[in-house]
């Protein structure tokens, strides 16, 4: 298979895999109606650098490391749990705000705040890297070019970062936010339950034998 094919089907199983629901999903969405498009945008670039962090570990080979150290495994699962099931009832926890208040957030929301919310929730789930790891193991050659450890991870950013974008720009607009306004305890509530759900299913494949 030529290089570029397999560059090619390597992002393009990461866009797949992006596309699938789940808490980064839910984390842009609800940024992008809730505040601005352009926080949207910002939580759309701390997905893309999460995965670019993702992708970097997976050809380093972190997946080998973490079967090798299984404390290490656990630890990352408890934490990264522990922060979706954070995120889950904050989101309960917030959801009677009413929408302005929500946008601006306790302590002013910003650009940066969405770009770090986004980025903690992307690499809070090292089920991730398991899947970047599977993917690169089954589709990279036995000897990898050199410019593929150089070029990849940024293709991966260039794919997280454009989904979300597009999850981003469709979220801010009219509709959805009039859809979010009158429904919003409902929603974050909605959001808060299956984010935690979420964090307690990760800390629960942590093998603490």
């Amino acid at each position: 298979m030529a290089d570029t094919t397999i560059f090619i089907s390597i992002l393009s199983a990461l866009l797949a895999a992006a596309i699938s629901p789940g808490p980064s999903f839910l984390t842009v969405s609800r940024i992008s109606v809730a505040c601005s498009r352009g926080d949207g945008l910002a939580a759309a670039v701390g997905m893309g650098l999460g995965g670019l962090i993702f992708s970097w570990l997976a050809l380093m080979g972190l997946t080998s490391l973490l079967s090798q150290f299984r404390w290490l495994d656990v630890a990352l699962k408890v934490l990264g749990g522990g922060y979706l099931v954070y995120m889950g009832l904050q989101s309960w926890r917030h959801a009677r705000l009413p929408l302005v208040m929500a946008a601006a957030g306790p302590a002013e929301r910003s650009a940066w705040r969405s770009f770090r919310s986004a980025f903690l929730v992307q690499i809070s789930n090292p089920k991730t890297i398991v899947v970047y790891a599977s993917i690169f193991a089954s589709l990279l050659p036995t000897v990898v070019p050199p410019f593929f450890l150089a070029t990849l991870p940024f293709g991966v950013f260039f794919v997280e970062f454009g989904w979300y974008s597009l999850v981003a720009l469709g979220f801010s607009s009219d509709r959805p936010r009039a859809i979010y306004a009158s429904g919003k305890a409902l929603i974050d509530r909605s959001v808060g339950v299956m984010m935690a759900g979420m964090g307690v299913r990760l800390i629960g494949l942590a093998d603490f034998r």
